[in-house]
């Protein structure tokens, strides 16, 4: 047999340990409705659209 834990991993500890992988630059993709750059899987914030379609209005000022 390998290797095994002696005791389960908390959650915390865990999460401590993963705490450096959301440091990472987020995934920038160019939005299908006004062009600019917005966040993967994320409302733009220019146009208020998501995968083409308006999801929230934005008031323009």
């Amino acid at each position: 047999m390998g290797p095994l834990p002696k005791r389960k991993i908390s959650k915390s500890r865990r999460n401590r340990r993963r705490s450096h992988h959301q440091l990472s630059m987020n995934h920038l993709v160019i939005c299908e409705t006004c062009g600019e750059y917005h966040i993967a899987h994320q409302v733009c914030a220019k146009c208020g659209s998501y995968k083409g379609e308006t999801v929230i209005q934005i008031d323009d000022e």
